[in-house]
């Protein structure tokens, strides 16, 4: 099976059990009636990005999906918790991409966004060849991948919260869920 389409979807749960924040995160994501297994970071070739509602109305509950998926949680009040997904397409769309997840504490929704988009292009600029120097600037290498012929586009999908005051549990998510 080779996916042939894709929708990005983020989300954030709290309550005083972990697995139960994790539920209401999935659920804020649209994306809990659904049997989920998580794969790792590859973009099929050729794979359009759908929008959320759309993607979501393609699915029926109980339904086994694939899903590259970012997590963090915690139950300490205030801590700033971030999970995102980065997309880098490459412009032959018959080649493959990068969906990378990353997850952080202490990062606002750009920085973390920045990171997942960042870590996915360089995943894609080493498979196409495209240099890069790791010890340049974020935005040196943004800069880089925009004016390379290969990289065509990044985008991401970042998921923010604050740490519950009273410590409940607090989870944010954010997925990429392969469909046929």
């Amino acid at each position: 099976m080779i996916p042939e389409r894709l929708f990005l979807t983020k989300g954030v749960g709290k309550h005083k059990e972990k697995l139960t924040s994790f539920e209401a995160a999935l659920r804020d994501a649209g994306i809990a009636p659904f049997n989920i297994v998580r794969v790792s970071s590859i973009l099929p070739p050729g794979a359009r990005i759908l929008s959320r509602s759309k993607g979501i109305r393609s699915l029926s509950p109980g339904e086994i999906v694939h899903a590259v998926m970012a997590e963090s949680s915690a139950n300490e009040p205030h801590r700033l918790l971030a999970a995102s997904i980065g997309v880098a397409v490459p412009r032959d769309r018959s080649q493959y991409g990068y969906l990378s997840e990353y997850h952080s504490y202490g990062e606002t929704e750009l920085r973390a966004g920045d990171k997942a988009e960042d870590l996915a292009a360089q995943m894609l600029a080493t498979t196409l060849g495209v240099p890069f120097d790791p010890d340049t600037s974020y935005d040196e290498r943004k800069e880089l991948w925009k004016i390379s012929t290969e990289i065509v586009n990044t985008k991401n999908i970042t998921q923010t919260a604050i740490g519950d005051k009273d410590g409940l549990w607090t989870t944010v998510i954010a997925a990429a869920v392969l469909l046929p």
